[in-house]
């Protein structure tokens, strides 16, 4: 059977059953009453003015400024128990650090906010993680 014969068959038929799918077995009301509910805004016209109201379910400017309050309470509040919860009441955790003094002259670079007097990390060990093998690494 050649390709154009079978469309020709099953072509009728598909249809068929899809219209029979839709119409009959209520596909369309569904798809419809999905779609209304979708829809946040209604549009009403005043006086020549086209005017967008909203759903009556949706909160108003009011309720979403108690709510975001209410929220940022809370947040709060779960700070609190955390830093209290970590005891660390008066330790300074930054105890021994100095702050860097900002360089005038270069500003870009990858050193760019780090003192002069900075001695960096020793890495003078990473010789010793290979035994001297580092010929045979590279």
């Amino acid at each position: 059977m050649k390709k154009n014969e079978l469309k020709q068959i099953l072509k009728p038929l598909i249809k068929e059953c899809i219209k029979e799918c839709i119409f009959e077995d209520g596909v369309l009301s569904g798809i419809i009453t999905e779609v209304a509910n979708g829809l946040d805004k209604q549009r009403v016209v005043v006086g020549g003015l086209t005017v967008e109201n909203k759903k009556q379910n949706d909160p108003d400017s009011e309720e979403l400024k108690r709510r975001s309050e209410e929220a940022e309470k809370q947040r709060q509040e779960r700070i609190k128990r955390l830093n209290e919860s970590a005891n660390l009441g008066t330790m300074d955790v930054f105890e021994g650090t100095k702050t860097i003094a900002p360089e005038t002259e270069n500003t870009h670079g990858a050193l760019s906010g780090v003192a002069t007097d900075d001695v960096g990390v020793d890495i003078s060990g990473i010789l010793n993680l290979a035994d001297g093998k580092w010929k045979n690494l590279m």
